[in-house]
């Protein structure tokens, strides 16, 4: 059986590796950019599940689901939104919302496998990746090289989704030992570097890099990309070394790649 899923997301970047996630899990796919336009998508389509945002243009997903059926043949709805307030989750499932998803908590990966659990699709037991490199297909072989070291899986994907689309060539790593280790090997000539991270944080891969034995290296453009704001973190980030520090709260990704393209060495 073919599930029909409908996807109301006005973040293009995230609606279509959403869209590409479920695709592969073997899902059929129907998107929307707004509210407005999500709302005729579920008035004109047989649905078994939609997938909405709260924040968006022409319609708000609050309102989205004022107009929905209060129907028990209705297609369940998921929230998937920036705010987790108990007050923003009580009023999405006092409108009838299933579940209340917050984006910067799920990875796509999990919101695929919470939609298979709502409407009873069985999970296959996937066998462990033991590797925790990113494969060489998320690499381009155009434009400048750009190392993204971070550790929120969701992030990634979506800053190597963007990065690759305006025509960088990017690699990543998942935690700080993986992150110094391609810093060396693969000489980028940027690094956007989270500052927490597994293993080594990225003060540290910071300051190893800065003291590499390898002038090239020591010198490579090093981003710091944080939820960190506090000034003594700021501070201490540009004392060892970075090139700038941005705060992932204040920014968005297309904020954040037009930020970087300042720091990378003309070719």
């Amino acid at each position: 059986m073919t599930y029909t899923i409908a996807i109301i997301e006005d973040e293009d970047i995230l609606r279509e590796v959403l869209a590409k996630k479920f695709e592969q899990a073997g899902f059929t796919v129907l998107q929307a950019a707004d509210g407005q336009a999500g709302l005729k998508l579920i008035q004109s389509h047989k649905l078994d599940l939609i997938l909405l945002d709260i924040v968006m243009p022409k319609m708000n997903g609050y309102d989205v689901l004022k107009q929905l059926p209060v129907d028990p043949s209705a297609p369940p709805v998921l929230i998937i939104a920036n705010s987790g307030q108990p007050v923003e989750i009580d009023r999405a499932m006092n409108l009838g919302a299933r579940s209340y998803l917050v984006k910067a908590q799920t990875t796509p990966d999990q919101i695929v496998e919470k939609v298979k659990g709502v409407l009873h699709i069985p999970v296959l037991v996937k066998q462990a990746n033991t590797s925790k490199s990113i494969p060489a297909a998320l690499k381009d072989a155009n434009g400048a090289r750009i190392l993204l070291i971070e550790d929120d899986q969701f992030l990634r994907e979506l800053m190597v989704t963007k990065l690759r689309r305006e025509g960088f060539s990017v690699s990543a790593a998942v935690d700080g030992r993986e992150g110094a280790s391609m810093i060396q090997t693969e000489r980028p000539q940027l690094v956007l570097l989270d500052v927490i991270l597994p293993g080594l944080d990225g003060f540290s891969v910071l300051q190893q890099t800065r003291a590499s034995s390898d002038p090239k290296v020591a010198a490579i453009p090093i981003v710091l990309l944080s939820n960190l704001g506090q000034d003594s973190d700021v501070q201490k980030g540009r004392q060892l070394g970075a090139n700038d520090y941005l705060i992932k709260a204040n920014l968005t990704i297309d904020e954040i790649i037009k930020k970087i393209r300042k720091y990378i060495p003309e070719s």
